[in-house]
């Protein structure tokens, strides 16, 4: 006899924008049979994207991530955050951490991270964030993750090969 029961898997958003990480799971879904995955929390800064969000997912994001009481964010499995990359961004004027204001939200998610301890952490960012400041920031970066018990794994990728209509290393 075989078990039909459904497992559901619960992640989070964390600089959601439009969608991309819930988008790419509702796509998951559609394929699988035994387990599910449902956004249990998203978060963004830009009013007029949580309400496009709010619309396309029927889910609310909260605001500015670092006026949320971590806390209240319920138990998930996966944390999905692709934090601003502008800071190191090619294009950007490439401050990295320097920059206080979204150079830093990366340690933001490590705060959510010692705080509930999720199994899986997914995170993108610009391709340049591998080699700004001379590799000391993606280095930073690996270190912090594993210190904390994580494996970390990296891939730069090119969206046009994602069923994107436009081409971007991330």
């Amino acid at each position: 006899m075989t078990n039909n029961k459904i497992k559901t898997i619960h992640y989070i958003d964390l600089f959601c924008g439009l969608g991309a990480f819930h988008s790419a799971f509702n796509n998951i879904n559609k394929n699988k049979k035994n387990i599910q995955y449902k956004c249990v929390y998203a978060c963004d800064i830009d009013d007029k994207v949580r309400d496009i969000y709010e619309e396309n997912y029927n889910l609310k994001p909260n605001s500015d991530i670092n006026h949320i009481n971590i806390n209240e964010i319920p138990n998930f499995d996966i944390l999905c955050a692709g934090f601003p990359c502008q800071t190191f961004s090619i294009c950007g004027k490439k401050e990295g951490f320097n920059d206080k204001v979204k150079g830093n939200l990366f340690f933001k998610i490590l705060e959510i991270v010692d705080i509930k301890k999720p199994n899986t952490l997914i995170l993108e960012n610009v391709k340049n964030l591998y080699s700004i400041d001379n590799g000391e920031v993606f280095n930073r970066i690996k270190d912090e993750i594993e210190k904390r018990g994580y494996k970390f794994n990296y891939k730069i990728i090119n969206s046009k090969y994602y069923n994107s209509p436009q081409s971007r290393e991330r």
